[in-house]
């Protein structure tokens, strides 16, 4: 696997401290379209998503995790919509990510998509260390995926990560490129904090 390193820094400036591969980690469109993600750096992200916290240890995280070139990595990125299908087929692997509702037959898990989101941060954080990239998507056609892959109404398909290896921004269209190098900005701290005592 070829890493890119980032031409331009995006470490976040943050206001106090934190981890450095927190800071490091941003969200780019332009990915290596012939990079490969070696099974064990891919399982080694899976695993992190494993062991993030879940209520009562439901795990109710589900993924359907697809290497480019494959016919679900088609099915996927067929769902994908406006900018997203433009850059996304670049990516390595596109995973979706499902949240399991049930707790048991008569009741669902109101804390699923929590947990699967806490899942996803847990992936997200250990790829940047293994010097991975992911973006994460909120724009696709949710029921097609969920039809594609023969979802049942009891899985919930929240959102699909991105992974990749950093590519060449210059191979982006100028609107996508002049998104990719726009300034990483955050709300203060102290617009966050509805009570700080």
């Amino acid at each position: 696997m070829t890493l890119i390193t980032d031409t331009i820094s995006r470490a976040a400036d943050t206001a106090s401290p934190i981890l450095p591969v927190l800071a490091g980690r941003w969200s780019p469109r332009g990915f290596d379209s012939s990079a490969v993600i070696d099974e064990s750096t891919l399982t080694t992200v899976l695993e992190a998503a494993r062991w993030a916290p879940s209520a009562s240890n439901l795990q109710p995280a589900r993924y359907i995790v697809a290497r480019r070139g494959s016919a679900s990595f088609a099915k996927i990125h067929a769902t994908l919509m406006g900018f997203n299908r433009a850059w996304a087929d670049a990516a390595s692997v596109l995973i979706v990510n499902v949240a399991n509702l049930p707790i048991d037959e008569t009741r669902e898990n109101p804390w699923a998509r929590y947990d699967l989101g806490q899942a996803v941060a847990h992936l997200t954080i250990q790829a940047q260390h293994e010097g991975l990239h992911t973006h994460q998507l909120g724009g696709f056609d949710a029921p097609a995926l969920a039809q594609a892959f023969g979802l049942g109404d009891d899985q919930a398909v929240v959102s699909v990560t991105v992974l990749g290896v950093l590519g060449d921004p210059d191979a982006l269209s100028p609107e996508l490129l002049e998104r990719e190098r726009s300034p990483r900005i955050r709300k203060p701290l102290a617009e966050l904090l509805l009570v700080n005592d």
